[in-house]
């Protein structure tokens, strides 16, 4: 797994937006805390598209993704927002190009099909981290500061991320490359050329927001009758905010809970990356974790660098 160049005060960091359009207020305050903790944003007028539920016609957005890829000026590359609409730009993307570049791509949600592309396809690390909106745009309050500069500036081992809230739903310890992210975005790549195809002994990093207990009881049974479930050998699960039943009757961490009950590794429920209520922290995909989980601690530690 090759690994992206490290980011320096400075960095000029390409603005795309793969997914969906959005609201240019948020935009505007995600630029301002980027130039806050000393990166310098760039984009072209092609960001501002906009096709229904889409933020312009695909060949639009791959062409802004491949220019900021092939610009030896620009560092890195961040997504103004998810939604939908990133799977749509993966036929027209070159992952030699990505690989070439070798330059941070971040996001997370619907961008989880941009990241796997980057990481599965072209073998780059890529980094499930914050986006301008919702994100960037609430500065401290929508993501964490201090994992996002350990993951892109940094070329040591994040080491142990540090999250209280981080709970043991199966005990045990395991070593492997973490991937994974929004999982519906995962499990729809199947059957296309662009296919989540984790190697034997990766930890599974399960994202979702807004979906209700039986869907993701669906989604961990799908894992498990494709495979690809028993190719892991720890499951991380996220927050999982919003997925509750109104009722109150079933909720998502127990449906989670439930259903990776018999899984023969570590399982650990609660990391706040992607879909959150509180700052967002950064994970690097496509790098050596190591998960441990027993009764009186939950610990996800980062053990190869994310950027050189």
């Amino acid at each position: 797994m090759q690994r992206p160049r490290r980011l320096a005060p400075g960095a000029r960091i390409a603005v795309v937006a793969p997914a969906s359009p959005f609201d240019r207020p948020s935009f505007d305050d995600g630029i301002a805390e980027l130039r806050r903790i000393g990166l310098e944003p760039v984009w072209d007028e092609s960001v501002f598209a906009r096709l229904g539920f889409v933020a312009g016609e695909p060949l639009v957005r791959a062409a802004a993704i491949q220019r900021a890829l092939a610009d030896p000026t620009i560092d890195a590359l961040i997504a103004v927002r998810g939604g939908y609409g990133s799977a749509q730009v993966l036929p027209l993307l070159d992952p030699a190009l990505i690989a070439a570049a070798q330059k941070p791509i971040i996001g997370y949600s619907d961008i989880t099909a941009l990241l796997m592309f980057t990481t599965i396809q072209a073998g780059l690390v890529s980094f499930h981290g914050p986006m301008l909106e919702a994100r960037l745009a609430r500065a401290d309050a929508g993501y964490d500061r201090a994992s996002f500069e350990r993951a892109l500036y940094q070329d040591a081992p994040m080491g142990l991320l540090r999250t209280p809230q981080l709970e043991t739903i199966v005990e045990g310890e395991a070593r492997g490359m973490l991937l994974g992210g929004t999982v519906t975005q995962l499990l729809a790549s199947l059957a296309t050329p662009y296919a989540f195809d984790p190697p034997h002994g990766y930890v599974l990093f399960f994202d979702e927001v807004g979906e209700r207990p039986y869907r993701l009881d669906r989604m961990v049974t799908q894992l498990r009758q494709s495979g690809l479930l028993a190719r892991a050998s720890a499951v991380v699960v996220g927050e999982l905010p919003r997925c509750d039943e109104p009722s109150g009757l079933f909720t998502g961490r127990s449906t989670m809970a439930d259903a990776l009950q018999d899984f023969p590794g570590p399982v650990v429920m609660g990391f706040p990356s992607g879909h959150t209520d509180g700052p967002q922290h950064t994970l690097p995909f496509g790098v050596r974790v190591r998960v441990v989980a027993n009764a009186d601690v939950a610990q996800l530690i980062v053990e190869e660098p994310a950027v050189q």
